[in-house]
């Protein structure tokens, strides 16, 4: 049976062979010396082309799924289709006040103009960059100073970071239809502002809007699309004039107004200067400048991971926000400083508030309590105002850190390694403290004791086995002094009471006209919640109760005087009725510090030999 070659083989050597063992088959080359230079060469031309075109259809064929596309330009075009807007670079943007002092001159006006387009530096790691105001600001006078304040009367303005570009196009034939490409890879789309002009010498112009702020589109609809073309430049198009939107006509003017940045890097600036000074009764004055936030919001281009994660989100989501998942997806996509959001209904909230939807946001590291105020914000006026249902309301909540603390025990036999009691403590520490930052890293994420236990047994031939003992702790800052009420919310199940251990627990602080150190506790074979002082003796014997079913924790009259090491927290720990899985809703981050973490190591030599006697 003669050898079949197999298009798909895309190994050289392979190629080579099989070309070889069906050559040898065929009668005409039975007697030829396949090793021979010349024929050898031309197997290697053979094999090498077929190799060749067999890698570029396999490349091919990857970039044609979004799972498995590596170009960037494939990646775009996927995620086009399924409705996701590729976000481009965002300007970084500083809130600031600023004053001109004229004086009590004689005839001076009540009110000067800081003009759109007014420009202010700052710089950053030795790099300068220049921010400039999107709209005009009013300084209004008192006693000789101008203080400029925007239309709704806040006394700030902003500005953003950029140069500002123009790019002109002059419309030809309009019977095919036109493309408009702007040879810029920095470009922040949100800047971005197209005016068309009647004709090249008309004053007057229309000003279109992106189309993803559209409501309903007609013919007559002003609007246009930008998108990143495969080399990194914009491409901007208009409606058909028919049903998708007014279309320029031949020989009107395009001209479009943005914003150049460099994203990110601009980010932090905290002392500005302006560039320029403003002018009353024919003299120059300078512009007193105060940061009122650190420059911020400034990002990069959305990552090839990125785009791919939220591309079949946004499909899900079609421009409206009804589920959670429409929330998150939105806020996701459009708001790089979110590592990670939850939402959920008013329905599944505790306590029940129905009418709203609740959001938590968990941020990274770096970013300000401004650029939280602002994304917050914007989540609200420019979203959930526009795309959610009517009388919905929305409500931020803030993270809650489950702390776990984790007691691990590691059988361990010495003679199957190099490795010391001590390498075996600081691996098992590593390794929880890898699976908590990599695996549970996030809202909505489980804790399963098995998989930990799996990684764990696994790293080292000399681990025999291994286990774990869990208590979760919740932290909240009481009111020092004063007598208040606190409910604690544990996202699992708790212990029933025992005879014979504590289910709640906390740390230490100071109670009392005495100031006594103490901790809370629950009595033994009971939800009722005590004080007791550092010899177990009963401070307060009724300080509230825990639930079980719920997870609730009840203080009252709670009057804590200090915090015995030093932090403002009261950190409450409890045993979860199930130690195996911890999968907490809502808006939980679960965690693991060093100081909730202990490892001990039990000597197991498995192979002792038994001498009979």
């Amino acid at each position: 049976m003669a050898t079949n070659i197999t298009s798909t083989q895309l190994d050289f050597e392979n190629i080579k062979t099989s070309l070889k063992t069906f050559l040898k088959q065929k009668s005409e080359f039975s007697d030829y010396d396949f090793e021979a230079a010349g024929l050898n060469n031309i197997l290697d031309v053979l094999a090498y082309n077929t190799h060749y075109n067999g890698l570029i259809a396999n490349f091919a064929l990857n970039e044609s799924f979004l799972d498995t596309a590596q170009l960037r330009p494939s990646v775009i075009s996927h995620a086009e289709m399924l409705g996701l807007d590729i976000a481009s670079k965002t300007s970084s943007r500083v809130a600031l006040r600023a004053t001109i002092t004229t004086g009590l001159i004689a005839n001076r006006p009540t009110s000067v103009l800081l003009p759109a387009g007014f420009t202010f530096s700052t710089t950053i790691d030795g790099n300068t960059y220049r921010f400039h105001t999107r709209q005009r600001y009013v300084g209004i006078e008192s006693n000789g100073v101008y203080t400029f304040q925007s239309e709704s009367g806040a006394q700030e303005i902003t500005a953003y970071e950029g140069n500002i570009t123009n790019k002109t196009f002059l419309v030809g034939s309009t019977v095919d239809r036109q493309i408009y490409v702007i040879p810029d890879k920095n470009i922040d789309t949100k800047t971005v502002v197209v005016s068309v002009y009647d004709s090249v010498t008309s004053e007057s112009y229309e000003v279109y809007t992106a189309l993803n702020k559209a409501i309903t589109v007609d013919a007559n609809s002003t609007y246009y699309t930008i998108r990143e073309t495969p080399n990194g430049f914009y491409e901007l198009n208009f409606g058909d004039g028919v049903t998708f939107g007014k279309s320029p006509v031949a020989g009107s003017k395009i001209i479009v107004n943005y914003l150049s940045t460099s994203g990110s890097v601009a980010n932090g600036g905290s002392t500005f200067t302006a560039s320029n000074t403003i002018t009353v009764l024919d003299k120059s004055y300078s512009l007193n400048v105060v940061t009122i936030t650190k420059s911020l919001n400034g990002s990069n281009l959305q990552s090839i991971d990125t785009i791919k994660q939220l591309a079949p989100v946004a499909f899900s989501t079609q421009q409206r926000l009804v589920t959670a998942l429409d929330y998150e997806s939105m806020i996701k996509a459009n708001f790089t400083q979110v590592k990670d959001v939850a939402a959920w209904g008013s329905q599944d909230n505790i306590p029940v508030d129905y009418g709203k939807v609740y959001i938590s946001l968990d941020f990274d590291e770096n970013v300000t309590p401004e650029e939280k105020t602002f994304v917050k914000t914007t989540i609200v006026n420019t979203f959930a105002n526009n795309l959610a249902i009517m009388s919905i309301g929305t409500k931020f909540v803030e993270p809650v850190t489950l702390d776990f603390i984790i007691d691990a025990i590691i059988q361990w036999d010495p003679n199957l390694t190099g490795l010391k009691t001590g390498n075996i403590e600081n691996r098992t520490k590593n390794i929880i403290t890898t699976y908590f930052n990599n695996v549970l890293n996030g809202f909505g994420k489980a804790f399963r004791r098995s998989a930990l236990l799996t990684e764990i047994d696994s790293y080292d031939q000399s681990i025999l086995g291994s286990g774990l003992s869990v208590k979760l702790q919740i932290s909240f800052k009481p009111s020092l002094n004063l007598q208040d009420a606190y409910k604690l919310y544990f996202p699992v199940r708790l212990e029933q009471p025992s005879a014979d251990k504590y289910t709640i627990e906390s740390n230490s602080f100071t109670y009392g006209e005495t100031n006594t150190i103490a901790r809370i506790r629950n009595r033994l074979n009971s939800t009722i919640l005590q004080i007791v002082d550092a010899n177990n003796k009963v401070i307060i014997d009724n300080l509230g109760s825990y639930f079980p079913q719920s997870g609730l924790i009840q203080l009252n009259n709670f009057i804590p005087r200090a915090i015995i090491d030093g932090s403002v927290n009261v950190k409450i720990s409890a045993i979860p009725q199930d130690q195996t899985v911890v999968k907490p809703l809502r808006n939980y981050v679960l965690n693991v510090s060093d100081t909730n973490l202990s490892v001990g190591v039990n000597i197991d030599y498995q192979n002792t030999n038994v001498v009979l006697g």
